[in-house]
């Protein structure tokens, strides 16, 4: 199985609202939960209470369009909130993660690092320290993975911020952005994805869930291709369109049916039905 490591803030995170877009299931994405892989069901982080859709799981589903009947894990380990300062070599943040990554290497093969921070450092004239932050963390998280040519995909934060609700403060994100476009640009194997055209939630700072979904098929489009993506994908909202309309195996629906039943939106006896259904073809 290939694996692909999730770092960053809270739009990597993901706050979109999850009944604003269809969900993805499917069995051959799994996520690293309590040392165990898992089917992946949205949110995939639980950094904070209200986490919700990512970019992550459009990613995902992308990939494995490109390899029917291999499995590709998500080891989720951004943080909401947190600064590049959080990131440093000698951090949690960092030490998790390369944690995490390493025991996921026990049973998978790590492909790829996807990274979305800098809201947190859009003030305050912070980007002025920011890139030599963020160089040092990518060489650190190569080296201690014992993986110098992995590829980072670098994710671009919102056109939006600086104007209302929690991203007003985001001023300075332009700055941010150079950065992150220069580093995606000058380090091996990385690689810088367009938040051109991607909206927010109300609150003005957390992309929102169809914006995610796009954001995810470009990170995937970078990493697939490995280029930088600098517009919007032409078929981004077909892509959404005909994800929901997927018509999922019997292991999709009886983990659908689990997870009705287990949220109280089932009955026993309607649930027992279901899967007498779904094991029966119907």
């Amino acid at each position: 199985m290939k694996s692909i490591l999730l770092i960053g803030q809270s739009n990597m995170a993901g706050r979109g609202f999850i009944e604003d877009v269809p969900p993805i299931y499917n069995e051959n994405i799994q996520m690293l939960r309590n040392g165990r892989w898992q089917m992946m069901a949205e949110p995939l982080h639980f950094d904070r209470h209200v986490a919700g859709v990512g970019p992550a799981a459009s990613f995902a589903q992308a990939w494995t369009e490109d390899h029917p009947g291999e499995s590709i894990g998500l080891i989720p380990c951004a943080e909401g909130g947190s600064s590049i300062d959080e990131w440093a070599m000698d951090g949690i943040l960092t030490r998790h993660a390369i944690s995490e990554a390493a025991f996921a290497m026990e049973t998978s093969e790590l492909v790829g690092i996807l990274w979305h921070q800098g809201e947190s450092d859009s003030y305050g004239e912070r980007y002025k320290t920011y890139e030599g932050k963020l160089r040092s963390l990518l060489k650190h998280l190569r080296e201690e993975l014992k993986a110098p040519d992995i590829p980072i995909i670098i994710g671009e934060l919102g056109h939006y911020l600086g104007e209302v609700g929690f991203g007003k403060s985001a001023v300075e994100y332009k700055q941010i952005n150079q950065i992150l476009s220069n580093v995606a640009h000058t380090e091996n194997n990385c690689y810088f994805v367009t938040a051109k055209g991607l909206t927010a939630n109300p609150d003005g700072i957390h992309k929102d869930a169809v914006s995610q979904r796009k954001f995810g098929l470009r990170y995937y489009e970078a990493f697939s291709k490995r280029k930088h993506v600098l517009d919007p994908l032409d078929r981004e909202l077909d892509w959404i369109e005909k994800e929901a309309k997927r018509v999922l195996t019997k292991k999709e629906r009886i983990f659908v049916q689990s997870t009705k039943f287990a949220l109280g939106q089932l009955s026993f006896e309607e649930f027992s039905n279901n899967i007498t259904k779904i094991n029966e073809g119907k």
